[in-house]
Parts: C-alpha cells; structure tokens; sequence
C-alpha cells in the first residue's frame, strides 16, 4: 500500500527522535496503522545536523515553506516551537490541505482557536498529543477514553525543570538559586529557564487540558500564572512538617461560577500519589464523575517519550486519513459548534485552602491580633504551627493553614495583617490543594 509521506519541519531533540523511532519501529507501526509512514523531506536551518541525523535517506531542505507546499507531502510534523514562523507554517500546511501534528504548546494555547477554526474549514486535522506532557497519552485520555465523563476538575505536575528544582530543594534544603544552577548544568534548564521556572510552560499546557475536559475556546490570556523563582526552602520544610509537599500545579476546575484556570506553587498532602511524582517526571491527576480520579504518569519531555507522542498522532491520522471529516474525533473533544462559553473566574474569586506564614515580634497579643483579622475575613485556620524563638531572638514565624476560603478574602486579610506593627517583612502566602 502507498506510503503516507511526512513533512518534517525541524530535526533537533524531538525531530531526532520521531526520525529514530519510526525509523526503529517501522514493521510494528506499519502494522497497526495500516500502511507504511515516512518522512519524506525535512527542513532544518542546519542542513548538516539533518543529514547526520537521517543519514542522506530523505530529502533535506532549509526552505519549510516548500515543504508545506509540496504537494506530495500528506502530514506536516511541525517541531520548530514558538509562535512567529510556526504559526504561517502551520496555517500555510492547513491551507494547502495538509494534515498538522504539532508538539507547540505556546502556539497552540495562544493561536489555537484559530488554527482549529481554519483546519475545521478545510476538512483537516490537527493532533496535539506530544504538546502535553511529553509521552504521557493524556489528550488521548482526556479527548477519547475519559468521553462519558463530566470532568470535574485537572491537576498536573506538567514541567519537568520545575519538579526537579522543588525535589533538590526538598531533598537537600537548597535554596532555589542554588538548584537551579545545577538544573542547568544538568540539561533540565534551559540557559533562559523563564518560561519554566515562572509557570509559562505549564499554563500554555493546562490551558489546552482544560479547553478539552469542559469543552471551551482555548484562553491562555485567562489564566493566573505563578511560577517557583520566589519560594523559599524554609516554606518547602514548614510545609514537610505539617505533612505536605510544594509542586508547581496547572490546575483548571469547573465550579458553578465557571472555570478555574490556573498554576502556581501548591501544597499537596505527603500521601497523595501525585505528591510523590519527584525528579523530571510529569503526572496529570483527572477527576470525572463516572471514573473517579485518574492518574497519568511518566516523561514529560525528552526525545524518545516526545516522538512517542508525535508517531501516535501520525498513527491516528494515518486511520483516519479517508474518513469523513464530521466522524474524525473533535480538537477539543466537543463538536465545534458545541463549544461552552463558560466563564473563565479570576484570581479573587478561585476559592481554595492557604499556607500563610508570617514573621512577627514574640510579644503577648500577636496571635489574638491575627486570628482576629482573619475571622473578620470569614477565613478559619485549620493548623497552626507557632515557633519557639531561638535564644536571644524578638522574633518568630507563625504558620497557619486554612479551610477552604474565597482569595479576595485572604487577599483582604494579608493586606491588614501587614499592617500590624508586630508584623515584620510581608506575609508568604501559598494555595493549597487537598485533591481528594
């Protein structure tokens, strides 16, 4: 049977790898997609690394425009990353029907329903699995196997650099500085880590799960974005004893307010499964009301656990590729015109627990001061933990965790309770999740 031809647009970590294991595993993926796939042409700036990567076997070019015009090209595999030239490439390939697998998650959280909208149009499809959490199936989960479910809610460990830095500050009492330095000497850094270690990478990944499991337009510009570049190693050891963990979490929930859509450093309980993903390993936490909660786990990044992602998109649109283009399976797992508009909640109206720390001066009141504050706030603290003062100090840290409270009323009681003259330095706040 004739061979579906792929356009490969760039050849370095991932496109290495789809080369590697198609190539490696060609008899077995043949077998279950019903017909041989390879890639045809790649294009690649590096022309040498191309050719020292496919070895001469398929065409090479430097001009990825060609490739999307070629009209012998059936899938263009698109690894070049970023939202400029990525996006005309990949709307170019839609517009010469082509089918799109991508692994660009900033593209398509930020231009995806757009790019959706013009590959509906076309009678086109756009697969998406490696952009999440690298070899873990998890928009195959959510899209396919979770369908008969309302999803309630999504948590997910979905950056490897961020898991690996809070595992060594964890595990070593290092500060994050320090770990991160060794993050990248390690290679789990990029040399600008930014879009990593302030939770970019993660909101672009949370923004397309949560798209899918409540059926709404993608909107990345929603979302409430923290990442880990400020937290203390003190606050990961308070958080220890009090029998928690701090991962960075995307999280996105429907409440009957609307959606949660979010990331930001969590405290989790020790015994959680998700608490104990530790190094570079990612994990997704899914909670529909048939299943229960699911969890997912494995490589998030990486060449191999990648190109996995990306050679089970090409298999699918291999299946597919005759198939009348209302019975293929959605972008978003619901039917276009079936899309929600739900509404995306703001940061003050998310309700959730708290870890509050506070450094203040060892003197009788403080603590009725406090608690006074956030009763009037209508905040009420579940755990406490109020250091004895070393030897010769005025001062100490109180920890308090709250039950369940709207934001805008933490944010009121922070406000006030920094106002306080036995009150030193601002109050370290950080959210809580019991994911139960």
């Amino acid at each position: 049977m004739k061979p579906i031809n792929v356009g490969l647009l760039g050849i370095g970590t991932v496109g290495g790898g789809t080369w590697t294991v198609l190539n490696r595993n060609a008899e077995e993926i043949t077998r279950r997609a019903g017909r041989p796939i390879q890639i045809s042409v790649v294009a690649d700036k590096n022309l040498d690394l191309a050719k020292q990567v496919t070895g001469g076997k398929c065409r090479l070019t430097d001009d990825a425009f060609a490739v999307v015009a070629d009209p012998a090209v059936d899938i263009v595999v698109e690894l070049i990353g970023g939202y400029g030239i990525a996006k005309e490439l990949v709307l170019k390939a839609i517009e010469n029907g082509k089918h799109v697998v991508t692994a660009n998650k900033a593209l398509l959280a930020v231009h995806g329903n757009e790019i959706f909208a013009a590959a509906q149009k076309k009678g086109v499809m756009v697969a998406f699995e490696a952009a999440v959490a690298g070899g873990i199936p998890i928009i195959k989960a959510l899209r396919e196997g979770l369908t008969a479910n309302r999803i309630q809610w999504i948590a997910g460990i979905i950056n490897g650099t961020t898991n690996f830095i809070l595992t060594e500050m964890r595990d070593k009492g290092l500060p994050f500085d320090v770990v991160l330095k060794e993050a990248q000497r390690l290679g789990y850094a990029e040399a600008d880590p930014t879009f990593d270690i302030e939770g970019v990478d993660a909101a672009h990944k949370i923004t397309l799960m949560s798209a899918i499991a409540f059926g709404i337009p993608v909107q990345f510009d929603k979302a409430h974005i923290e990442g880990i570049s400020q937290l203390d190693a003190q606050d990961i050891k308070y958080a220890e004893q009090l029998g928690y963990r701090i991962k960075l979490l995307g999280i996105t929930k429907r409440t009957p307010e609307g959606v949660e859509l979010r990331v930001h450093p969590t405290l989790i309980p020790a015994k959680r499964l998700i608490a104990n993903v530790e190094g570079a390993m990612n994990a997704v936490l899914v909670q529909g009301d048939a299943v229960g909660s699911t969890l997912y786990y494995g490589k998030g990044a990486g060449a191999e656990p990648t190109a996995s992602s990306v050679i089970a998109d090409l298999v699918d649109i291999t299946r597919m590729h005759t198939a009348d283009p209302g019975h293929r399976v959605p972008h978003l797992a619901f039917q276009p015109d079936q899309l929600a508009d739900l509404k995306v909640l703001p940061i003050g109206e998310v309700q959730t627990s708290y870890y509050l720390r506070m450094r203040v001066e060892d003197k009788p009141g403080v603590l009725a001061d406090i608690t006074r504050i956030l009763a009037d706030q209508q905040i009420s603290i579940d755990a406490m933990i109020q250091r004895e003062p070393a030897e010769g100090e005025q001062q100490t840290d109180i920890i308090m965790l709250t039950h369940l409270t709207r934001e805008k009323q933490v944010d009121a009681a922070i406000r006030l309770i920094e106002s306080l003259p036995v009150v030193t330095g601002r109050l370290i706040r950080l959210r809580l999740e019991s994911l139960n």
